[in-house]
């Protein structure tokens, strides 16, 4: 196993809240690199999220905590409720079964938090979130307001 001296994106990202959006592209190329990697191989990651994302000292990422993966074949179907809820999709909280799909959702998710400096549907109630996850629109916070900026492409 490698070691790895980074330490944790979470760390990282915690240290300064939010990203500049050309980071948190370099990170999410990554994330959707080894991603791609794990569906080819017939795996479901489900869990990702900046504790599992592991920094190098190049600046390049791991993934890291395997304990939630699931190797499935292209038809199937996983059927467990699994994940950090504010990274989790709406078919892992409805429970109609899920695919690789949930890891380019949490992806996502990631992304905007790495560029907005929280998750898109995050609520300190759980059910309010997942409510939100399952049905709510995405917030795009004022930028002004807020002290960031984010390109109409992010």
């Amino acid at each position: 196993m490698d070691f790895i001296t980074g330490g944790e994106l979470f760390k990282h990202l915690s240290d300064v809240r939010r990203f500049p959006e050309d980071r948190a592209k370099f990170y999410g190329a990554q994330v959707a690199m080894a991603l791609g990697y794990l569906h080819d191989s017939k795996i479901l990651y489900r869990d990702l999220k900046p504790e599992n994302i592991l920094m190098c000292n190049d600046g390049f990422i791991k993934l890291a905590d395997f304990g939630l993966a699931k190797m499935i074949n292209d038809e199937e179907i996983a059927n467990s409720f699994c994940g950090t809820p504010e990274y989790l999709s709406p078919e892992m909280i409805n429970g109609t079964g899920h695919d690789h799909t949930v890891d380019w959702w949490a992806l996502g998710v990631l992304i905007y938090e790495m560029v907005i400096g929280i998750p898109p549907f995050y609520n300190s109630n759980k059910h309010k979130m997942y409510n939100l996850i399952e049905k709510g629109d995405i917030k795009w916070p004022d930028q002004k307001k807020h002290g960031f900026s984010a390109s109409p492409d992010a």
